[in-house]
């Protein structure tokens, strides 16, 4: 399971300019998706062979300057609850203000490797003011300046050998189901009709659960790990911004599951967390279903559900091939049907073409309708295969690469999802010289 390094401070220090720095390396090769709307505030990395998920705390911090004490301090806290490593930032120019003074006395109780980082740190006299930040008794300090990148090898040297080692589970041979969603859209009580078993203390107060929690699960034919997120309990003084933590739950879940079952309240909508949610999975090439529960809640005409549905693949474009199931788990209409469309797009996922069937279907279409000329040079697509990874990503070789444009992948996506069924599953679609 990829490790969770989160950064903390206070607004202004320089975080998420540290943070871009950061996931930019990576960011473009693993996120060479048109149309999705990054969420700003969560990306992986890697540094020297360590692959790692890095949470800028400061993105979910909003409001007037008054308003920011306490969320900060929620942050922070939130930031010792779930992160496995924490770079707390401060700033050379400012010195040492009140507030930096809180998060360290908050930081000196954890026994999770804290990493300080002076930020702004560009010039010598600045290298001997940065001294100063002993005083908030966290020990070694990391003088960096984030927009030049200078110092930031030392301190991410630091950071990855303090990470714990990567961990996989030993049942890696089971597929892994991942209930996630926002917090009360009804996870625990869904696995709990699933297993037939009162697991979860199930309330009306969001977020009871926890602690992620994977149960073993075989009836009819199919057996898997479910992994339950839910909302997870809050520590009693965190009290809003469910946001950002379930956001962090997920992302452990998400990274290390093959499909994500994306829980939602009908009664809600595709609201903007859940649309995180989806594209956390999407980006991580996971497989998705989405589940909407409380259907029986929900005032219906004839059309309702397909109208429904069609509102929520408005907001998933491009990625609009992902099933859709309408459930309650209250009177336990079709929750069984959710576990089935789980496993085939689990199949879907792990589907692999014959390279001579692929060419065979997929070389006719290509050749009555061609990439479109550039520059009056015509790209010709000799040969394509399927890459021997976890998802399905496909090659296609030809001579003018650099010149096919997002229109023509997404073109070839589709009919690759028409032709061999990939529904519910992101499918990436490279093009390489011959």
């Amino acid at each position: 399971m990829s490790s969770i390094v989160a950064i903390v401070g206070r607004p202004n220090v320089g975080k998420s300019t540290f943070f871009n720095r950061l996931i930019q390396r990576r960011e473009a090769i693993v996120d060479s998706v048109s149309g999705v709307t990054r969420d700003r505030h969560y990306g992986k990395t890697d540094w020297n062979g360590r692959y790692f998920s890095v949470i800028d705390t400061g993105g979910y911090v909003l409001g007037s300057d008054d308003v920011f004490e306490a969320e900060i301090d929620k942050q922070v806290e939130l930031a010792i609850g779930e992160a496995d490593a924490i770079i707390f930032m401060v700033d050379v120019e400012t010195g040492v203000t009140p507030m930096d003074e809180d998060v360290a006395q908050l930081l000196r109780k954890v026994n999770k490797p804290v990493f300080l980082a002076v930020n702004k740190v560009d010039n010598s006299k600045r290298l001997e003011n940065a001294v100063e930040f002993y005083s908030l008794g966290l020990g070694e300090y990391y003088p960096i300046a984030s927009t030049s990148g200078s110092g930031t090898g030392e301190l991410l040297d630091a950071l990855v050998e303090a990470l714990p080692e990567d961990t996989r589970a030993e049942e890696a041979d089971l597929p892994r189901f991942a209930v996630v969603g926002r917090p009360n859209a009804g996870k625990s009580s869904f696995i709990n009709s699933l297993i037939g078993e009162d697991r979860y203390i199930v309330t009306d107060i969001a977020g009871t659960t926890r602690d992620s929690i994977d149960t073993k699960y075989n009836r009819f034919g199919f057996e898997f790990n479910l992994v339950d997120t839910a909302g997870i309990r809050r520590k009693s003084k965190v009290k809003e911004d469910l946001e950002f933590y379930s956001v962090m739950r997920s992302v452990r879940a998400i990274e290390h599951c093959d499909v994500c079952l994306i829980v939602m309240d009908a009664t809600r909508g595709f609201d903007g967390q859940v649309q995180n949610i989806f594209w956390l999975a999407q980006r991580n090439r996971k497989g998705i279903v989405i589940l909407v529960n409380k259907w029986d809640l929900f005032e219906k005409e004839t059309n309702t559900m397909k109208e429904y549905e069609a509102k929520i693949r408005q907001e998933m474009e491009p990625f609009t091939d992902v099933p859709v199931v309408f459930m309650s788990v209250l009177t336990k209409q079709r929750i069984f049907k959710a576990i089935e469309t789980a496993v085939e797009v689990y199949n879907n996922r792990s589907k692999k073409i014959k390279t001579s069937e692929l060419n065979e279907v997929m070389l006719p279409i290509i050749e009555s309708y061609p990439p479109p000329a550039y520059k009056g040079k015509y790209v010709k697509i000799k040969f394509c295969m399927q890459l021997p990874t976890p998802q399905p990503q496909f090659a296609f070789f030809c001579n003018l690469p650099q010149y096919v444009k997002d229109p023509y992948k997404r073109y070839l996506e589709n009919k690759l999802r028409e032709k061999f069924d990939f529904t519910g599953v992101p499918v990436s679609v490279y093009f390489r010289k011959k």
